[in-house]
């Protein structure tokens, strides 16, 4: 169609040239003003181009020179053709964009797919501080639903939440779902909320008693460091194993794992012992016996924390690959019957404490080892800086 175009809209140019300049020289005849009629009426004028007559002053210009203008004219009918090509091939240009636009699909509306194509390449440091912030926005969401609960039990005139109100992370309770509902875990709330109704003051406060479950989701698990049960000197405790809050004069036993990582990863030693920053990228924190009475430790054991937090490292090993076990110490070793070392990894050493850690610990090198094996295993390494 467009070549068609083209081609009548040239013809008819020309057909007028050519009747214009047999009329300003006299040989018009009424045979050549019949056929420019019929032209006329065959052919519609172009859109883009207005033809006009000529002017007195080119009349006397075409007889004064008459080569020179029927050059001219060939001349000006050659441009006009080139314009007449030239907007053609616009509007072809302009079709063909159409056409190809209604080829392209639909982006997803919630911009999934050109979010992802057009991604810059993050590198392994933006990555980790990626899923630190992820997982950050979720344990302190986590902590502020424990907090309601506790607040809500106070209200009520109760000392202690009941156990199921302060386990709040989805993926554990899932996970641990039949587990919260044997008989056991009501008799171990008895026992816990009596003591907190007693004169002693158990640790850690209530909202942070499933504190490593709601800061290091059961998908998250990458490293499990086990202790034994919380500190019980008064604002130690903190529901994280081996760690306190900033602020808090840093235990022996930290102040050695502190000296290890320096040794074999060269971090230096921070002045505080939160180690909430492991807990966000995986590492679980887990007492085997979640809480204390004030200064009396391990007052609490016995009392049922222990199946309990059984059950969270056998889910572990059942459902979980590549993960990470670092047991220090007698107690911690013992539960390596629950792990199946096929599918994970276990590193054990002497425990940290100022009693032992020239016994094993100093050298074991479990922080670089570590990340060795997540590495090997496609996973993120722990950022053991703090």
């Amino acid at each position: 169609m467009c070549g068609l175009w083209i081609f009548q809209s040239f013809t008819r140019i020309f057909c007028q040239r050519r009747y214009t300049w047999k009329k300003l020289s006299g040989s018009i005849t009424s045979t050549d003003m019949a056929s420019q009629k019929s032209i006329s009426s065959f052919f519609q004028a172009p859109k883009r181009l207005k033809v006009t007559e000529a002017t007195p002053k080119e009349v006397d210009s075409i007889n004064n020179s008459s080569a020179d203008t029927a050059s001219a004219v060939v001349n000006d009918d050659v441009s006009v053709a080139k314009l007449l090509v030239k907007e053609g091939t616009k509007k072809r240009s302009h079709e063909e964009e159409a056409e190809a636009s209604s080829e392209v699909p639909d982006v997803p509306k919630d911009g999934s797919a050109s979010h992802e194509a057009n991604l810059p390449d993050v590198n392994k440091e933006q990555k980790m501080r990626m899923e630190i912030n992820k997982a950050a926005a979720r344990a302190k969401r986590n902590l502020k639903l424990c907090e309601e609960h506790v607040a809500n039990a106070e209200a009520r005139g109760v000392a202690f939440p009941k156990l199921t109100e302060l386990l709040v992370d989805e993926s554990w309770v899932e996970i641990l779902r039949e587990e919260l509902q044997k008989q056991y875990i009501d008799n171990l709330y008895t026992f816990v909320l009596e003591e907190a109704s007693g004169k002693f003051p158990i640790y850690p406060p209530p909202a942070k008693v499933f504190n490593a479950f709601n800061t290091c989701p059961f998908n998250s698990v990458k490293v499990v460091i086990l202790g034994q049960d919380p500190y019980h000197g008064p604002g130690q405790a903190m529901g994280l194993s081996f760690s306190v809050p900033e602020g808090i004069r840093v235990p022996p036993s930290l102040v050695n794992i502190y000296k290890e990582i320096k040794s074999d990863v060269g971090c230096s030693i921070p002045k505080h012992g939160n180690l909430e920053k492991w807990a966000l990228q995986g590492v679980l924190l887990l007492n085997t016996v979640l809480t204390v009475r004030d200064h009396q430790a391990n007052s609490h054991a016995k009392k049922g924390w222990e199946m309990f937090t059984d059950a969270a490292i056998r889910a572990i090993s059942q459902k979980r690959k590549g993960v990470v076990f670092l047991l220090w110490g007698k107690p911690a070793q013992e539960k390596t019957r629950l792990i199946n070392a096929t599918n994970h990894h276990i590193l054990k050493s002497v425990h940290p404490s100022g009693l032992s850690a020239h016994r094993g610990f100093f050298g074991c090198r479990h922080f670089s080892q570590t990340n060795e094996l997540l590495e090997k295993a496609g996973q993120l390494p722990i950022d053991w800086q703090l």
